[in-house]
């Protein structure tokens, strides 16, 4: 059983800048897919970036150039550098944990992220 606690969300306004940051328990962090998630109010959630344990990144469009994950194994913390934000990117976020082999999927609680114009 992995718990993802987030931290890190508040309100900002447009151009501003926010780090998330996911502490997750257990000891088998390193083999987890890390990512970053996020809903809108009245949308569908969808991906905003992954990491795997090796650093490699991946990223949804509309957040490329402007978002950066990054992960800290010896931590077990997967952390989300928010820069020149806009208010679309206003949402909940949440930490996503994934074990492909083992089947084993977690969520955080989410953080709100709010981005006056």
């Amino acid at each position: 059983q992995v718990q993802l606690v987030e931290s890190g969300g508040g309100l900002v306004q447009a151009g501003g800048s926010l780090r998330l940051s996911c502490a997750a328990s257990g000891t088998m962090f390193r083999m987890y897919v890390m990512g970053w998630y996020r809903q809108a109010p009245g949308k569908q959630r969808e991906l905003v970036a992954t990491i795997t344990s090796g650093g490699t990144t991946n990223y949804a469009d509309s957040v490329k150039g402007r978002f950066t994950i990054s992960r800290d194994n010896a931590k077990n913390t997967v952390y989300l550098q928010m820069n020149s934000l806009k208010p679309e990117d206003t949402a909940v976020y949440y930490c996503h944990a994934e074990w492909l082999s083992m089947a084993r999927v977690y969520w955080g609680q989410g953080t709100q992220v709010t981005v006056s114009s």
